[in-house]
């Protein structure tokens, strides 16, 4: 199993260059490509030459032996009723997505559009919104990756629209396989009260191409290593053979980082590609049991 992990905050803080340059070193075999700028950033992602930098980006990957596995399309995808940001966005998700075509990026997260008050608009709205983006990517290969988002209700963290696996899973039974795939971020599930195993053999072997694995405490949205708060990894390796999971296990994890000076991201890369490593043994193991 390809072990990935996206390089948003090395690349905020080091650059894009040098994170590819770290997270090669520390033993990945694939980046998630952060393309994370918001309506605020003119130069996203890359600036005015951002097609040319992206091919850079590709050639220094295969020089230092890894590839670009999925990307991150800008978050968030839209605001209800504020038209300049979504204006705007459009634009910058259609150029997310060129670029993930140019470099043959297999999928590209999108998140879903929230913010409703009933659950089927959501899906209605989000189906005529995902399916919109089609045609800036069809005949290329790439998938768009629906994702399980959460809400907050001003004080905690609540389930919103696509929180649970059953949501996912009718929106994604409504695209066209052809061109869609589902993200399941592992910690946002206990988040809104669904356990991210259970969540994975619901979602099951077909729709789940993708995956954020992180770790939370049930309460916070952390994005931390596996191992350091609550999620019961045996049960999420185990269930991920029970499905015979197929795609990469890719980290969303970079906030694992935040509590080291950057002289020290090498080496937290390294221990986090070690860890990664052992989980993905202990879902072959468990496939073979």
């Amino acid at each position: 199993m390809i072990l990935s992990t996206q390089n948003d905050l090395i690349a905020r803080t080091c650059g894009y260059i040098k994170s590819i340059e770290i997270l090669s070193k520390a033993g990945y075999d694939a980046i998630d490509l952060s393309l994370f700028g918001t309506v605020a950033a003119d130069n996203f992602p890359f600036g005015d030459n951002d097609i040319n930098f992206a091919h850079e980006l590709g050639k220094i990957a295969e020089a230092n032996g890894v590839f670009f596995n999925q990307a991150h399309a800008p978050f968030a995808s839209q605001k209800l009723g504020d038209d300049e940001y979504n204006k705007v966005m459009a634009e910058k998700i259609k150029r997310a997505i060129e670029i993930a075509c140019e470099l043959k990026i297999r999928q590209i997260i999108v998140h879903p559009v929230c913010g409703f008050d009933n659950t089927p608009d959501c899906i209605s709205y989000n189906l005529d919104f995902y399916n919109s983006l089609v045609p800036y990517y069809k005949g290329t290969g790439l998938k768009i990756a629906i994702e399980n988002m959460w809400g907050h209700d001003g004080n905690r963290i609540v389930p919103n629209h696509f929180s649970l696996s059953h949501e996912l899973n009718e929106c994604y039974d409504a695209l066209d396989s052809e061109y869609f795939t589902v993200c399941l971020d592992l910690g946002h599930s206990p988040l809104v009260g669904e356990d991210p195993a259970e969540a994975i053999r619901a979602i099951g072997h077909d729709r789940l191409g993708a995956l954020h694995v992180h770790d939370v405490d049930g309460i916070n949205d952390l994005h931390t290593l596996p191992g350091v708060s609550k999620i019961n990894w045996d049960e999420v390796c185990k269930a991920l053979a029970e499905i015979d999971y197929k795609g990469e296990f890719t980290y969303e994890a970079d906030n694992f980082f935040r509590g080291f000076d950057k002289e020290f991201y090498p080496e937290v890369a390294a221990f986090m590609c070690k860890v990664g490593r052992s989980l993905i043994s202990k879902i072959e193991s468990y496939k073979k049991a």
